[in-house]
């Protein structure tokens, strides 16, 4: 799982993985007769958390939901290997399409395009949903400053406002901060994000609060 985590699928070959682990060889086999059926195993259950991290984030309606999953996505990759690994990953046990990732995004643009107001702009916001939360994924294997909550945070607040106007549900939800800018406690830690948090490597490409 680390190797393939921090790695690509190649690098988890049985001789890696057995040194990584500390295994033998026989030992390995004998809870997976081959590497394809280890890695769907890892594929399984890293669905198993993503998709309860979906549930819990669009189960609450409201137009705050996707940037919800952004932020919970985020840190899992940070912090769980096996969600890092399994998103890399497809159900055969390979890497090829479709992967767990390809899942996931489909699941976040379905969820926008069931909820959003029917309006002509539902699939602009639809896309505009997948693009940041595969955008920020990527970007975190470079910088993981880019998987924190407040460079999510940071760049939700700026695209909320599109999603918003007449939401079904509550309306946009307590996504929006108090009147000294500082956002709600979405990681349950008592701390808040405030909109001059600095961003990670290359945020010169996102547009600030004040623009």
């Amino acid at each position: 799982m680390e190797l393939i985590a921090n790695g690509r699928l190649a690098d988890a070959g049985l001789v890696n993985i057995c040194n990584t682990a500390g295994v033998s060889r026989g030992a390995l086999y004998h809870h997976f007769p081959s590497i394809a059926e280890l890695v769907a195993e890892v594929h399984a259950q890293a669905q198993d958390r993503v998709l309860a991290l979906a549930d819990d984030s669009f189960g609450e309606r409201g137009a705050d939901a996707p940037a919800r999953f952004s932020v919970a996505l985020g840190q899992a990759l940070a912090e769980d290997q096996l969600v890092r690994a399994g998103l890399r990953l497809a159900a055969d046990g390979t890497d090829s399409p479709p992967r767990l990732r390809d899942e996931v995004l489909a699941r976040v643009r379905d969820e926008v395009l069931t909820e959003a107001p029917d309006r002509p702009e539902r699939q602009v916001l639809a896309d505009l949903a997948v693009v940041v939360t595969a955008g920020l994924e990527s970007l975190g294997y470079t910088d993981t400053a880019w998987w924190s909550r407040e460079s999510t945070e940071r760049i939700w607040d700026v695209l909320l406002p599109l999603f918003s106007e007449d939401w079904q549900g509550d309306g946009g939800g307590d996504w929006q901060g108090d009147d000294a800018g500082n956002w709600p406690d979405s990681a349950g830690d008592g701390e808040r994000a405030t909109p001059e948090t600095e961003l990670p490597r290359g945020a010169a490409c996102v547009p600030s609060q004040s623009r």
